[in-house]
Protein backbone atom coordinates (compact mmCIF):
# COMPACT_ATOMS: atom_id res chain seq x y z
CA UNK A 1 0.00 0.00 0.00
CA UNK A 2 1.24 3.48 -1.08
CA UNK A 3 1.99 5.63 1.90
CA UNK A 4 0.47 9.07 1.65
CA UNK A 5 3.63 12.11 1.34
CA UNK A 6 4.28 14.13 4.49
CA UNK A 7 4.43 17.55 3.65
CA UNK A 8 6.16 20.18 5.98
CA UNK A 9 5.10 23.85 5.87
CA UNK A 10 8.03 25.70 5.36
CA UNK A 11 6.30 29.12 5.08
CA UNK A 12 8.79 31.55 7.08
CA UNK A 13 7.65 33.32 10.51
CA UNK A 14 7.36 37.12 10.27
CA UNK A 15 10.68 37.82 12.25
CA UNK A 16 9.93 39.93 15.62
CA UNK A 17 12.41 42.41 16.68
CA UNK A 18 12.66 44.43 20.18
CA UNK A 19 13.25 48.00 20.20
CA UNK A 20 15.16 49.72 22.61
CA UNK A 21 12.80 53.23 22.15
CA UNK A 22 9.44 53.90 21.83
CA UNK A 23 7.57 53.37 18.68
CA UNK A 24 4.41 55.39 16.96
CA UNK A 25 2.28 55.69 14.25
CA UNK A 26 4.33 56.25 10.81
CA UNK A 27 7.51 56.41 12.57
CA UNK A 28 10.65 54.85 9.97
CA UNK A 29 12.88 53.75 12.86
CA UNK A 30 16.64 52.71 12.18
CA UNK A 31 16.92 49.08 14.38
CA UNK A 32 19.82 48.92 16.35
CA UNK A 33 23.48 47.23 14.63
CA UNK A 34 23.27 44.00 16.48
CA UNK A 35 19.57 43.68 15.41
CA UNK A 36 20.28 44.72 12.05
CA UNK A 37 22.95 42.41 11.67
CA UNK A 38 21.01 39.24 12.50
CA UNK A 39 17.98 39.65 10.50
CA UNK A 40 20.20 40.54 7.39
CA UNK A 41 22.89 37.75 7.62
CA UNK A 42 20.93 35.46 10.11
CA UNK A 43 17.69 35.41 8.91
CA UNK A 44 17.93 36.72 5.63
CA UNK A 45 15.22 39.58 5.44
CA UNK A 46 15.48 41.69 2.52
CA UNK A 47 13.71 44.65 1.35
CA UNK A 48 9.92 44.73 1.27
CA UNK A 49 9.64 42.11 3.86
CA UNK A 50 7.51 42.54 6.83
CA UNK A 51 8.27 42.13 10.36
CA UNK A 52 6.92 42.86 14.39
CA UNK A 53 8.39 45.41 16.20
CA UNK A 54 8.09 46.04 19.97
CA UNK A 55 9.17 48.48 22.34
CA UNK A 56 8.21 46.70 25.46
CA UNK A 57 5.84 48.53 26.95
CA UNK A 58 2.66 46.36 25.42
CA UNK A 59 1.37 45.70 21.65
CA UNK A 60 3.38 45.16 18.40
CA UNK A 61 3.87 47.13 15.42
CA UNK A 62 3.72 45.36 11.66
CA UNK A 63 6.76 46.85 9.73
CA UNK A 64 7.78 47.15 6.65
CA UNK A 65 11.95 46.23 6.01
CA UNK A 66 13.75 48.51 4.07
CA UNK A 67 18.25 48.04 3.61
CA UNK A 68 20.55 50.76 3.41
CA UNK A 69 24.01 49.51 2.20
CA UNK A 70 25.04 46.05 1.45
CA UNK A 71 25.93 43.15 4.23
CA UNK A 72 27.85 42.70 6.79
CA UNK A 73 27.60 46.37 7.59
CA UNK A 74 23.82 46.94 6.00
CA UNK A 75 21.78 49.60 7.91
CA UNK A 76 17.86 47.75 8.56
CA UNK A 77 15.11 50.42 8.53
CA UNK A 78 11.19 49.67 9.63
CA UNK A 79 8.48 52.29 8.31
CA UNK A 80 5.40 51.11 11.07
CA UNK A 81 2.48 50.28 9.31
CA UNK A 82 -0.49 49.02 11.54
CA UNK A 83 -0.39 48.55 15.66
CA UNK A 84 -1.87 45.62 17.23
CA UNK A 85 -2.68 45.84 21.19
CA UNK A 86 -2.32 41.99 21.78
CA UNK A 87 0.40 41.48 24.31
CA UNK A 88 -0.12 37.43 25.28
CA UNK A 89 0.49 38.04 28.86
CA UNK A 90 -0.02 35.89 31.78
CA UNK A 91 -3.38 36.60 33.87
CA UNK A 92 -1.05 35.67 37.19
CA UNK A 93 1.65 38.12 37.72
CA UNK A 94 4.48 35.75 39.38
CA UNK A 95 8.14 36.79 40.41
CA UNK A 96 10.90 33.53 40.30
CA UNK A 97 13.18 34.37 43.12
CA UNK A 98 16.36 32.45 42.02
CA UNK A 99 18.92 31.39 44.10
CA UNK A 100 22.30 31.64 41.15
CA UNK A 101 22.96 28.10 40.24
CA UNK A 102 26.47 27.15 39.13
CA UNK A 103 27.49 27.64 35.26
CA UNK A 104 25.18 28.99 32.77
CA UNK A 105 21.81 27.26 34.56
CA UNK A 106 20.66 30.91 35.53
CA UNK A 107 20.29 31.59 31.35
CA UNK A 108 18.66 28.50 30.74
CA UNK A 109 16.34 29.69 33.53
CA UNK A 110 15.56 32.77 32.33
CA UNK A 111 14.82 32.06 29.00
CA UNK A 112 12.40 29.52 29.81
CA UNK A 113 10.78 31.39 32.50
CA UNK A 114 10.09 34.12 30.46
CA UNK A 115 8.52 31.93 28.22
CA UNK A 116 6.17 30.26 30.59
CA UNK A 117 4.81 34.31 31.06
CA UNK A 118 6.65 35.00 34.57
CA UNK A 119 6.44 38.65 35.28
CA UNK A 120 9.98 39.29 37.14
CA UNK A 121 13.26 36.87 37.89
CA UNK A 122 14.93 38.24 41.24
CA UNK A 123 18.22 36.50 41.45
CA UNK A 124 19.49 36.31 44.68
CA UNK A 125 23.05 34.92 46.43
CA UNK A 126 22.06 32.09 48.93
CA UNK A 127 24.80 31.23 51.66
CA UNK A 128 25.18 27.46 49.26
CA UNK A 129 24.90 29.53 45.85
CA UNK A 130 27.97 28.01 44.17
CA UNK A 131 28.48 31.39 42.53
CA UNK A 132 29.19 34.78 44.28
CA UNK A 133 29.02 37.49 41.98
CA UNK A 134 28.93 41.55 42.80
CA UNK A 135 30.24 45.16 41.53
CA UNK A 136 30.65 44.75 38.00
CA UNK A 137 30.50 41.36 37.01
CA UNK A 138 27.14 41.15 38.81
CA UNK A 139 26.14 43.96 36.55
CA UNK A 140 27.39 42.23 33.61
CA UNK A 141 25.88 38.90 34.44
CA UNK A 142 22.27 40.58 34.81
CA UNK A 143 22.58 42.92 31.76
CA UNK A 144 23.06 39.86 30.19
CA UNK A 145 20.21 37.90 31.62
CA UNK A 146 17.91 40.68 30.33
CA UNK A 147 18.92 40.01 26.81
CA UNK A 148 18.37 36.77 26.99
CA UNK A 149 14.55 37.71 28.33
CA UNK A 150 14.52 40.29 25.32
CA UNK A 151 15.41 37.48 23.10
CA UNK A 152 13.03 34.81 24.73
CA UNK A 153 9.93 38.09 24.34
CA UNK A 154 10.74 38.26 20.84
CA UNK A 155 11.00 33.95 20.12
CA UNK A 156 7.66 33.35 22.69
CA UNK A 157 5.37 36.57 21.47
CA UNK A 158 5.70 38.47 24.46
CA UNK A 159 5.20 42.39 24.04
CA UNK A 160 6.06 43.25 27.45
CA UNK A 161 9.46 42.84 28.91
CA UNK A 162 9.61 41.15 32.11
CA UNK A 163 11.91 42.57 35.14
CA UNK A 164 15.30 40.91 35.45
CA UNK A 165 16.42 42.48 39.02
CA UNK A 166 19.63 43.36 40.06
CA UNK A 167 21.33 40.41 42.18
CA UNK A 168 20.97 40.88 45.65
CA UNK A 169 22.26 38.82 49.03
CA UNK A 170 19.04 36.71 50.35
CA UNK A 171 18.65 38.83 53.48
CA UNK A 172 18.12 41.48 51.97
CA UNK A 173 16.23 40.68 49.52
CA UNK A 174 14.01 38.88 52.41
CA UNK A 175 13.94 42.10 54.49
CA UNK A 176 12.46 43.97 51.13
CA UNK A 177 10.00 41.35 50.28
CA UNK A 178 7.72 41.59 53.87
CA UNK A 179 6.16 45.16 52.11
CA UNK A 180 4.99 43.48 49.15
CA UNK A 181 1.72 41.90 49.11
CA UNK A 182 1.90 38.36 47.38
CA UNK A 183 1.28 34.99 47.80
CA UNK A 184 4.66 33.74 49.12
CA UNK A 185 5.90 29.87 48.20
CA UNK A 186 8.97 28.69 49.16
CA UNK A 187 10.14 25.11 47.51
CA UNK A 188 11.58 23.38 50.70
CA UNK A 189 12.17 19.71 51.65
CA UNK A 190 9.73 18.04 54.51
CA UNK A 191 6.94 19.82 52.74
CA UNK A 192 3.57 18.65 53.08
CA UNK A 193 1.27 20.86 50.65
CA UNK A 194 1.27 20.44 47.13
CA UNK A 195 -0.06 23.20 44.66
CA UNK A 196 -3.02 20.98 44.09
CA UNK A 197 -3.91 21.42 47.50
CA UNK A 198 -4.08 25.58 47.45
CA UNK A 199 -6.50 27.79 46.41
CA UNK A 200 -6.37 30.08 43.48
CA UNK A 201 -4.92 32.90 44.90
CA UNK A 202 -6.82 36.86 44.80
CA UNK A 203 -2.95 38.70 44.23
CA UNK A 204 0.26 37.75 42.77
CA UNK A 205 2.24 34.75 43.58
CA UNK A 206 6.53 34.69 44.34
CA UNK A 207 8.04 31.46 44.06
CA UNK A 208 11.26 31.08 45.53
CA UNK A 209 13.70 28.10 44.42
CA UNK A 210 17.22 27.61 46.11
CA UNK A 211 20.25 26.58 45.55
CA UNK A 212 21.74 23.25 43.93
CA UNK A 213 22.82 23.01 47.97
CA UNK A 214 19.55 23.72 49.11
CA UNK A 215 18.76 26.76 51.74
CA UNK A 216 20.53 26.63 55.23
CA UNK A 217 18.30 25.96 58.59
CA UNK A 218 18.60 30.00 59.19
CA UNK A 219 17.42 30.85 55.61
CA UNK A 220 14.27 29.12 55.97
CA UNK A 221 13.66 29.89 59.17
CA UNK A 222 14.27 33.55 57.92
CA UNK A 223 12.04 33.18 54.90
CA UNK A 224 9.59 31.62 57.01
CA UNK A 225 9.27 35.32 59.28
CA UNK A 226 9.11 36.90 56.20
CA UNK A 227 5.47 34.95 55.03
CA UNK A 228 6.93 32.17 52.37
CA UNK A 229 4.91 29.00 53.07
CA UNK A 230 6.73 25.67 52.14
CA UNK A 231 5.31 23.58 49.15
CA UNK A 232 6.70 20.42 47.24
CA UNK A 233 7.09 19.40 43.87
CA UNK A 234 6.12 15.77 43.96
CA UNK A 235 7.66 12.74 45.58
CA UNK A 236 11.29 13.64 43.26
CA UNK A 237 13.80 15.66 44.11
CA UNK A 238 14.56 18.50 41.26
CA UNK A 239 17.33 20.02 40.01
CA UNK A 240 17.99 24.18 41.10
CA UNK A 241 17.20 24.57 37.39
CA UNK A 242 14.42 22.22 36.77
CA UNK A 243 12.87 23.36 40.24
CA UNK A 244 11.19 26.82 39.30
CA UNK A 245 10.19 25.97 35.69
CA UNK A 246 8.17 22.75 36.61
CA UNK A 247 6.70 24.91 39.45
CA UNK A 248 6.03 27.68 36.87
CA UNK A 249 4.26 25.23 34.68
CA UNK A 250 2.59 23.69 36.98
CA UNK A 251 1.41 27.57 38.75
CA UNK A 252 0.38 28.45 35.40
CA UNK A 253 -1.94 25.50 34.85
CA UNK A 254 -3.25 25.58 37.80
CA UNK A 255 -3.91 29.48 38.41
CA UNK A 256 -2.97 31.04 35.09
CA UNK A 257 -3.69 30.58 30.98
CA UNK A 258 -1.55 27.23 30.27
Amino acid sequence: MALAPCFSDNRRMTPRFFCPFPLSAGATVQLPAETAHHAVNVLKVGAGDTAILFDGQGGQWRATLAIHGKPPKAALMATLDAFDAQDNESPLDITLVQALPAGDKMDWVVQKAVELGVTRIQPVMAKRSVVKLSGERAERRVAHWRSIAIAACEQSGRNRLPDVAPILELPRYLSQSVEQPTLRLICAPGATTGLREMAKPAQSVTLFIGPESGFDEGELLAASSAGFQPIHLGPRVLRTETAGLAALAAIMALWGDL
